[in-house]
């Protein structure tokens, strides 16, 4: 029997101390899902090292760079189901190179992974401009959420 609410775990393979306000995102990401009118079932964010995510990328991808976030949409049906890896040091660094806090790094990242499994992409400049649009207007929505 499928539940009425989808699933919406973190994991961690650094520390993650800085998501207190996990119940807030979790509720979110469901309101985000719904106005991309995307279903979800399934969502796994995994926080890891450099290191980790570099072998993800070298044994999935091909690519043989350190990069900050990787999302894997294991979906079958219209059901979403994902994987979002975001590399803690990657975070980091990002707050610091754009001057922004920690914590909405982490949430730019967390909206980014969401809105590739609903369908965004951003290897081209129009669609990178795109997905920077929505990672704004939902960073805008939570903070009044």
């Amino acid at each position: 029997m499928k539940s009425d609410s989808p699933k919406i775990y973190f994991h961690s393979l650094e520390s993650i101390h800085f998501l207190s306000s996990r119940k807030k995102i979790k509720a979110f990401l469901e309101v985000l899902f719904k106005k991309e009118k995307r279903e979800l079932n399934e969502l796994h964010y995994i926080f890891c090292s450099d290191d980790y995510l570099l072998k993800i990328n070298q044994e999935h991808l091909q690519h043989d760079f350190y990069t900050d976030i990787i999302t894997f949409d294991l979906s079958s049906t219209n059901e979403t189901i994902g994987e979002v890896y975001i590399s803690v040091d990657r975070l980091k660094e990002n707050a610091q190179i754009y001057h922004t806090q920690f914590s909405n790094e982490a949430l730019r990242l967390i909206f980014h992974g969401a809105l590739h499994l609903c369908g965004y992409k951003d290897k081209k400049k129009s669609d990178k401009e795109r997905m920077t649009q929505k990672e704004n207007f939902y960073l805008k929505k939570f903070s009044t959420f």
